[in-house]
């Protein structure tokens, strides 16, 4: 039996993403740069250089990736860090690194906005699951005072970021064997996929499913291709819609 559909808060149906929004060349300062929204998430990527030299524990032969994290608010945590890792590998795949050999090109990252939306408190978020969802109750109200308790951070940031920094890169002129963008897929507790989750979605059900089948990953991996398809799309045409402007800055 098919997973039953998911009624959300905002109105979407599990396959539905959020409002995109991708400008490029929106700080003068930097050889590149894009703002990256989807919904209330915003990240803005900065690329600076190719500059001569790499670190000692890189290689010379090619050019090196350096990413900064800044969050909105705060200092750098372990989070943090973890992300500055997961999209330093990701450019590394996607750049034509021989290009510039013994150079390191400089991507910051900053959180403008983490879906920012008053968030619903355990009385109102339970009343809420109620209608929605009868079986899904206890396990939500659950998940949420884990979540609490672990102090989680929110995924879909991560996405956002690959998306601006491939559309930052593209901008400054860095040689790219492609383009990568991603999307964060949701399980629920009752196994259905929900694709580009909210702040609040992710606290619900991030510990409402500790056991998931194999069936149900490859189902998240064929939701996740399809809507990476469309966000590829919508990123080509962004930049080809935006091809004027980066004339008038490389003159």
């Amino acid at each position: 039996m098919a997973p039953m559909e998911v009624d959300r808060a905002d109105g979407r149906t599990s396959n539905q993403l959020r409002p995109l929004s991708c400008t490029r060349n929106v700080l003068h300062r930097a050889h590149g740069s894009a703002r990256w929204s989807q919904g209330d998430t915003i990240v803005l990527a900065a690329v600076f250089g190719p500059k001569a030299g790499t670190k000692k524990e890189e290689n010379p032969e090619k050019a090196s990736i350096e990413v900064i994290w800044k969050p909105k608010t705060g200092l750098i945590g372990k989070v943090e860090k973890e992300y500055e890792m997961i999209l330093k590998r990701t450019l590394q795949s996607v750049c034509l690194l021989t290009i510039h050999p013994n150079t390191t090109t400089s991507v910051i990252v900053q959180v403008v906005g983490d879906d920012d939306r008053p968030e619903l408190s355990l009385i109102q978020l339970e009343v809420q699951m109620i209608i929605k969802n009868n079986s899904s109750i206890i396990r939500a109200f659950l998940a949420l005072r884990i979540t609490h308790v672990m102090g989680l951070r929110t995924p879909q940031l991560l996405p956002c970021a690959i998306n601006a920094s491939c559309a930052a890169l593209a901008d400054a002129g860095i040689p790219l064997k492609y383009l990568a963008v991603a999307i964060c897929c949701g399980l629920t507790g009752s196994r259905s996929v929900i694709l580009d989750p909210t702040k609040i979605e992710e606290k619900v059900f991030s510990y409402s499913c500790m056991l998931y089948l194999l069936v149900d990953y490859f189902n998240c991996l064929d939701r996740g291709y399809a809507a990476c398809a469309k966000i590829s799309e919508f990123l080509r045409r962004s930049m080809e819609s935006q091809a004027p402007s980066d004339l008038t800055k490389t003159t």
